[in-house]
């Protein structure tokens, strides 16, 4: 297993003895299929994401939700969707799912739903919320948030104030240094880097999306991008291309005070059959 940590020091303030941390594990870019032996530049990504989850439960006690980031479903599948269902119910773990650009929304709201799995807008875990949004423009790869997201966003930063809040979507709403990338982004970021800017309870944003880890400060909020379950992307290049690197999860510590930690851990290689030729996904 490899391992990459970040603390992030925030301004402590006074909470009471009934808070306490919470473990979040963020899993993001599946990209299951309806046919379980389905490869993605020739890695199968349903092995390669209960390799994954395989890790994430060797500290499973200590994880109290599953933040899933979209593209969780490649084909958009119902029958990706419910075994993907099966598999988080298996895993015990409470988990909060939002769509990517691979993902239908209605369909993915319709079959991860039940038991510990949910689709919901916001996660209530009282010093600390989490709000998920939906970046997903139908027929793109791109992201743009609705004016009814950056609505719900608003009207819940205005009514929480008093809480830590973690902000997740699947699109990156920074440039990443990666051009190809880059164009397919958030391509709104200014009104909900403005909302930011208001309201400085919020700590973090996170995404998945662009298959690497990231991670940056835009005026003192942590951004965090996060590897995929199976591929990973060349970070730093202009150009399309799959890097060796294996695929992992992040985790954060959410703390009362405000403080995060966290870091990004990986299985300890890839699966078999690497293509590293693929021109495209």
């Amino acid at each position: 297993m490899t391992q990459e940590i970040t603390h992030i020091n925030r301004q402590r303030k006074q909470h009471s003895k009934q808070e306490r941390s919470f473990r979040i594990v963020q899993i993001t870019d599946c990209h299951l299929h309806t046919d379980p032996e389905w490869k993605l530049a020739g890695i199968n990504t349903q092995t390669s994401f209960e390799w994954v989850m395989d890790l994430v439960g060797q500290n499973s006690q200590a994880t109290d939700l599953l933040l899933l980031t979209g593209d969780l479903v490649h084909d958009a599948s119902i029958a990706g969707y419910q075994r993907l269902n099966q598999h988080i119910q298996q895993f015990g773990v409470r988990a909060c799912c939002l769509p990517g650009n691979h993902d239908k929304p209605d369909i993915l709201s319709r079959y991860l739903t039940g038991g510990v799995v949910e689709a919901p807008k916001v996660v209530d875990l009282g010093s600390w919320l989490i709000i998920l949004l939906d970046s997903t423009i139908p027929h793109s790869e791109g992201g743009h948030l609705s004016d009814q997201e950056l609505a719900t966003l608003q009207n819940t930063l205005t009514q929480y104030t008093d809480r830590h809040v973690l902000i997740a979507l699947h699109h990156h709403p920074v440039k990443i240094n990666s051009a190809w990338m880059d164009d397919m982004s958030l391509d709104n970021p200014e009104p909900f880097l403005s909302l930011l800017d208001q309201h400085k309870q919020v700590k973090a944003v996170i995404w998945g999306h662009i298959h690497q880890s990231f991670e940056a400060l835009y005026n003192g909020v942590q951004m965090l991008g996060t590897p995929s379950t199976c591929i990973q992307f060349v970070e730093n290049q202009d150009r399309f291309g799959i890097s060796t690197a294996p695929p992992g999860f992040r985790w954060l510590e959410l703390s009362p005070d405000g403080c995060i930690t966290t870091g990004v851990d990986r299985v300890p290689a890839l699966p078999p059959g690497l293509d590293l030729k693929t021109a495209g996904y």
